[in-house]
């Protein structure tokens, strides 16, 4: 039997933990805070935003959403996050991406304290997931993969482990995990260019696809028994359903499921956990700055 890997629920577990650390700190005196920033319209981000205030407030953090028109330049924005960064009232800063095009993320990214960096890209805390320094922020998405895999009972050690995808988001950050100390898997980061990336996957004990591409993980690139975490959210059109449209994963979930021994679904898998471990990073965040 397939085991169906519930990010709903382990998402929910996480958060009660959250629950728990909110009201520790707080006995010391310290109430986490964290800034949400927003540039532009885009309705995708306004509901991401939202949920994560949502979060917030329902877990007790002091948060602060600032949104600014699609205007806005790259100067305005920096010297936004440079408020944030001198507030001690706030402990984690998050820009949403993507920001409009005229504006240089990897600038806005680097212009963060990296100790309030709780996205996890900040080149100083990169280096610290790389050198295993528990200090740094682990991008939240692939750190939720990680919980997801603990939760399913999934022994990493020896595990041949293919990672479809090597984005600084996801792919990468993912693969150091997985091989990191504790972990312990061998690991091989494939992607849409790789050649004979069905073989390669073919090899593998667990698969994390995080490449973007609607369903393109096949059946015929599984073994028996392995584990699925589908990091892909695509909106494929669908007449069918009442809003025209439905959400997919990087893998042919219905093909795919019967051959696993454990996969994730897709909505309902991964990204549930990016929220939880945000709020998770913003609580380490708040430990450390004190």
């Amino acid at each position: 039997m397939t085991s169906v890997i519930d990010g709903k629920a382990v998402a929910a577990s996480v958060l009660e933990e959250c629950r728990a650390e909110v009201a520790e700190l707080k006995a010391k005196g310290t109430v986490p805070g964290l800034a949400v920033v927003l540039v532009g319209d885009d309705p995708a981000s306004h509901v991401y935003v939202g949920s994560k205030v949502r979060t917030c407030a329902d877990l007790g953090l002091h948060s602060e959403k600032i949104v600014l028109p699609a205007e806005t330049t790259q100067e305005e924005l920096i010297a936004v996050v440079q408020r944030l960064n001198a507030d001690p009232a706030i402990h984690g800063i998050l820009v949403q991406s993507p920001p409009p095009k005229h504006i240089d993320e990897e600038a806005v990214v680097r212009a963060i304290d990296p100790r309030k960096d709780v996205d996890g890209f900040h080149p100083e805390n990169v280096a610290k997931l790389a050198l295993e320094d528990p200090t740094g922020f682990v991008p939240c998405t692939p750190a939720g993969c990680m919980r997801l895999l603990a939760a399913a009972g999934v022994k990493t050690a020896g595990a041949e482990a293919v990672v479809i995808g090597r984005s600084m988001i996801v792919g990468k950050p993912m693969a150091l995990l997985l091989m990191a100390k504790g972990s312990d898997a061998t690991v091989t980061v494939a992607h849409s260019r790789s050649k004979d990336l069905p073989a390669i996957c073919r090899r593998a004990d667990i698969i994390v696809a995080a490449v973007g591409r609607p369903e393109m993980v096949k059946a015929d690139w599984m073994k028996e028994g392995a584990v699925v975490i589908d990091v892909g959210i695509n909106r494929i059109d669908d007449p069918s359903t009442k809003k025209g449209y439905r959400l997919v994963g990087d893998v042919a979930y219905d093909e795919v499921a019967p051959k696993c021994s454990a996969i994730t679904p897709v909505p309902g898998g991964v990204g549930p956990m990016t929220i939880a471990l945000l709020i998770k990073n913003t609580l380490q965040a708040a430990r450390q700055l004190g």
